[in-house]
Parts: C-alpha cells; sequence; structure tokens
C-alpha cells in the first residue's frame, strides 16, 4: 500500500457533540494521502457510536483515560505519514489546511514544525474576536525561547503540524502532559529545526468551557498556571541537557510567571513599575509595538488580587 503523505491525528475524550465536525473538515481537505487517526481516550458519552459510522475512512483506537499527551503518542504509534498534523476533537479546519501546511515543509527541508493562524469560534461554531496567535514568528527560533523561558506567540494543537523525523527525534509527549500537550510541540521542536509560520487561520478553535481557561484568574488557577509553567521549564531542560544541547530555560525569564506571582504576592506601585520594565524587554513578544502596548496595559491593569475570597480585583 502507498504509505500516506499527512498522518492527521485527532485526539478525542466526551466530545461526541464536536468530533463530527472535526472528522469531515479532515475528509473535505484538497490535499492527497491522507490518513486520519481519532484516539478515544475514554469517553463516556456517544463518541463510539460518532466515530464508529464512519467506518473504513478513519482508524479509530479506543483506549482507558490517560490524558492529551498519551493519546496523542498512541496515534503517532498508528501512523506512518511524513507529516503529522493535530486536531483536538472540538475544533476543526479549512479545506486548504493540509495543502498549505504540505507545501510549507516542501518549501523548507529544515522546518520541524509548522503552524498557522486559528479563528476563534463560539460553540455554535459562529466566529468571534480575532485569528490568533497574533504574532507569527518564524525560522531558528530557540535563541527567543533561550531568553524568555520558552514563551512565544505559539499556536495551540489543531494548529501544529511536525515532520515524523522530528518526532522520532524528540520521541513521545511525556505523559505527565495530560492537558496541554501543545506546550511540548512547541517547546520543543525549536530547538530541532526550523519553524514556519502561515498567516492565514487555516482553522478553526472552538471557545466552550473546560478546566483551563477562566474569565477570571481566582488563586487556584493562577497556582495551576504557574504550575503547569514550571513543568514546562524543567520538562524542556531535561530535554535539552538529554541530547547534549548546550541552551536552557530559566524561569527568572517567563514573563506570564512573574506577572501571575505579581498578582498573587500583592501590588503596589514599585511591582506595576517593574512588571512594566519586564514586560518592555520580554524575548517572547517579537513585535515591539505589541510588546510596549501588552507591558504598560498589563501593569497598570494589575489587579489586586483578594486571596482570601479568590477572585481578582480591577486596578483603580
Amino acid at each position: 500500500m502507498k504509505r500516506p503523505a499527512i498522518s492527521v491525528l485527532i485526539n478525542n475524550y466526551n466530545y461526541a457533540r464536536f468530533v463530527g465536525r472535526a472528522i469531515d473538515s479532515v475528509l473535505a481537505q484538497q490535499a492527497p494521502d491522507i490518513e486520519i487517526i481519532v484516539v478515544d481516550d475514554g469517553s463516556s458519552d456517544e463518541s463510539c457510536s460518532i466515530l464508529a459510522a464512519y467506518g473504513d475512512r478513519i482508524k479509530v483506537l479506543f483506549q482507558e483515560n490517560q490524558g492529551q499527551a498519551a493519546a496523542i503518542n498512541a496515534a503517532v504509534q498508528l501512523s506512518s505519514g511524513d507529516i503529522l498534523s493535530f486536531l483536538d476533537a472540538d475544533d476543526w479546519w479549512a479545506p486548504d489546511k493540509l495543502s498549505a501546511t504540505s507545501a510549507a515543509f516542501h518549501m523548507n527541508p529544515q522546518a520541524s514544525l509548522v503552524y498557522h493562524r486559528l479563528q476563534p469560534a463560539l460553540t455554535d461554531g459562529s466566529p468571534v474576536l480575532k485569528p490568533i496567535p497574533r504574532t507569527l514568528c518564524s525560522g531558528d527560533l530557540s535563541p527567543r525561547l533561550t531568553q524568555s523561558a520558552g514563551w512565544w506567540p505559539f499556536p495551540m494543537t489543531s494548529a501544529i503540524a511536525v515532520r515524523r523525523s522530528a518526532w522520532d527525534a524528540a520521541g513521545d509527549i511525556p505523559k505527565q502532559f495530560r492537558i496541554s500537550a501543545d506546550a511540548w510541540l512547541v517547546g520543543i521542536y525549536p530547538f530541532l529545526g526550523d519553524v514556519a509560520a502561515l498567516p492565514s487561520p487555516l482553522g478553526f478553535y472552538r471557545i466552550h468551557n473546560n478546566t483551563w481557561y477562566r474569565p477570571i484568574d481566582d488563586a487556584a488557577m493562577l497556582r495551576k498556571r504557574m504550575a503547569h509553567w514550571l513543568a514546562v521549564v524543567e520538562a524542556t531542560n531535561i530535554f535539552l541537557a538529554s541530547r547534549g544541547l548546550a541552551e536552557r530555560l530559566h524561569l527568572a525569564d517567563h514573563y506570564p510567571y512573574r506577572i501571575a506571582s505579581a498578582k498573587l504576592g500583592g501590588v503596589d506601585w514599585r511591582t506595576r513599575f517593574k512588571i512594566a520594565v519586564e514586560g518592555l524587554f520580554f524575548a517572547g513578544e517579537p513585535n515591539l509595538l505589541r510588546r510596549v502596548r501588552d507591558a504598560l496595559r498589563t501593569a497598570y491593569n494589575l489587579p489586586r488580587l483578594d486571596r482570601d475570597a479568590g477572585v481578582s480585583e480591577p486596578a483603580k
């Protein structure tokens, strides 16, 4: 049998109401030689019947719930394409996503990762807000990541594709990334080759309630995010050391971590000034105008956190 050029890897957990649109958007792609692999990570909803209806048009693996990293790793093991393209079950793609991704890899043989913007959409699929990420980064990003503790205007899972040879060099995603497995992809692969960014929003990111994003950052969520960022920095440094690479990340360079720490520690005018200055020189945002605007806005609007009630209060 002919080896597929692109393997599409969909991870699903209790998204029966969404996964059909994700799969249909792959079946509608303009690129040939595609295989679709769906790993269901222990869903308890109607996902099984939804997936079964696609027959032999997709490969499906059902496993006990182990988290996103384990689901993606299992999908890769079943795949055979030279390009691995990831899709969360609650998102979907534009018809030309895979053809544009494939072309970008062919144009840059040194690229380990190709990504594009995503258009945020509400639960019903209607577009909202501007495409993300705002700033695009291409080329050798390893110096930037070294200066920013791995933070950059990174894409999310459904916008990411990697070269299989890079996956083989990096190895499986550590299972500790039960959620936000894309943090491993965008944190490690820039050290293995170039990054290529496509400006068009070639996919849609569905906004709905989950366990990670909240409109207000209470103390518990801030601590959860800080623990995640710390774990990512530690995992990246372990990887770099194991591969004999000289770069190391330092949490002190992680601007979002510093902001969260300031919120938890209490904010006075000295803290606001320090946060503003750090933001002006933060290597994670390459766009100067955005960096200046975001630094000043963050410092000015930095909320006081009521740690007892766990509610953010806006600055006055």
